[in-house]
């Protein structure tokens, strides 16, 4: 699906034409995607667990206003609309949770950029990812047993 923007555009001064017509065509967010502001919300959620609108308010903005907790509050709607997000309605107030993971969330990401990117393939984002970041030994060691570890699950039989 496609989302489509109609600009109107006035003709240059002194030309007697109707305003011209520009359409211009953009893609839609993907489900997947979140922004900045959501983010920061489910940041939280993860630090926190199960939290009200108020407590997450607090958190991301502190000393904020009502217009702060009104963000706050759209913002949980929106996660909750992406599944991102659970409500407790069974008390008063309510209580929001997040129903993914960070490590979820970054797998989507990180596919949605290697679609968006490399048709797909991982390899080239992983190898820039490990070739332009200085890791740690502690990290090196780290991948290096990750990936010994999916070299032993590709060698066992499947079972039938």
């Amino acid at each position: 699906m496609r989302l489509r923007h109609v600009v109107y555009r006035m003709p240059p001064a002194g030309i007697c034409q109707q305003d011209a017509l520009v359409e211009t065509w953009t893609m839609p967010r993907t489900p997947f995607d979140i922004p900045d502001a959501e983010l920061a919300v489910m940041q939280q959620l993860w630090a926190v667990g199960s939290t009200t609108v108020r407590e997450l308010t607090d958190a991301v903005y502190p000393g904020g206003g009502t217009s702060h907790y009104a963000t706050v509050q759209k913002l949980l709607d929106r996660l909750e609309a992406k599944a991102f997000v659970r409500r407790y309605r069974d008390a008063w107030p309510h209580r929001f949770e997040a129903t993914i993971t960070r490590d979820e969330l970054i797998e989507r990401q990180l596919k949605s950029t290697a679609n968006r990117l490399c048709d797909g393939a991982l390899h080239p984002l992983l190898m820039q990812l490990v070739r332009s970041t200085p890791l740690s030994a502690a990290e090196r060691v780290s991948l290096r047993e990750l990936l010994d570890e999916l070299d032993k699950e590709r060698q066992r039989p499947k079972k039938k």
